[in-house]
């Protein structure tokens, strides 16, 4: 994406888009009929999409709990935050400690809206409306440099969205994370996964339907080689990349992923 283009405001309810179809999933009622036929049909061949949907929800809660509790993060640069739900992310690290400050970053108009209404009270938190491949444009938004002082550790979150953007030598995943680590002080965490199988027919499947049904504003269903190539140069946290349902599980008995067919895979790395 070229610096600078201006991203659009308006809300077409008839083109489906990744975050009102992830509301769909988690239950919201922020989203169209075009949003759930979409996931209709990708329920066919992927059924498991809720369920993994609502793990990879509870992965970005428990990190952001973990974060703060245990490595005393109080700054969070969310990209591809998607519309608002239960324990958003400057929830749960305000619960821990109020004083935590969170920047959200989404293209989606909809998250736009529905972010300010939210957090209108709320000086510790914002929403931007801005590309996530724009790493200069986010980092030096008048907002983010209100609430993020980047000479102080800070975790940068890509939870679930780099599948939302082609691989490109400037623009894609492990471009944006190169550009974002040369920005980070020593001691800020990275939180990345994305959509993964090892079955190139559910890739090429999702793929193609997920780019047709949004109008070309997605980029591919990967391996979780690719995703291990995001990581390099970083300390792993334990239990490394995983499944996410499996990270740092809450109890025993928290909600597994079943199925195989696709998982949300990735883990949490630290700037040395």
């Amino acid at each position: 994406m070229q610096p600078g283009n201006q991203l659009s405001t308006k809300i077409d309810a008839t083109v489906p888009t990744a975050a009102r179809m992830y509301d769909h999933y988690l239950g919201g009622k922020d989203n169209y009929a075009a949003d759930r036929a979409a996931c209709e049909e990708l329920d066919k061949v992927v059924p498991s999409t809720r369920a993994l949907a609502l793990n990879n929800r509870r992965f970005l809660q428990r990190v952001v709990k973990t974060l703060t509790q245990e490595y005393g993060i109080r700054q969070f640069l969310d990209h591809g935050s998607g519309l608002p739900t239960q324990d958003n992310v400057h929830q749960v690290a305000q619960h821990i400690d109020p004083s935590a400050h969170v920047v959200y970053v989404d293209n989606d108009p909809m998250v736009l809206v529905h972010g300010r209404a939210l957090l209108e009270q709320d000086e510790r938190t914002t929403v931007i409306h801005a590309d996530m491949r724009e790493t200069e444009a986010i980092f030096s938004h008048p907002d983010t440099e209100r609430l993020i002082d980047f000479s102080q550790p800070v975790a940068v979150l890509f939870n679930s969205v780099f599948h939302c953007i082609p691989d490109s030598e400037t623009d894609g995943p492990l471009a944006v994370v190169r550009r974002v680590v040369e920005r980070l002080a020593p001691g800020s965490y990275l939180v990345m996964c994305q959509l993964v199988s090892e079955d190139p027919k559910v890739r090429d499947f999702v793929t193609d339907f997920m780019d047709q049904a949004t109008q070309g504003h997605w980029g591919r269903v990967r391996e979780e080689k690719d995703v291990a190539e995001w990581f390099e140069g970083l300390e792993i946290l334990e239990p490394g990349l995983v499944e996410v349902s499996t990270w740092r599980p809450d109890s025993e008995v928290t909600p597994r992923q079943l199925t195989q067919e696709w998982i949300e895979f990735g883990g949490v790395g630290r700037l040395g």
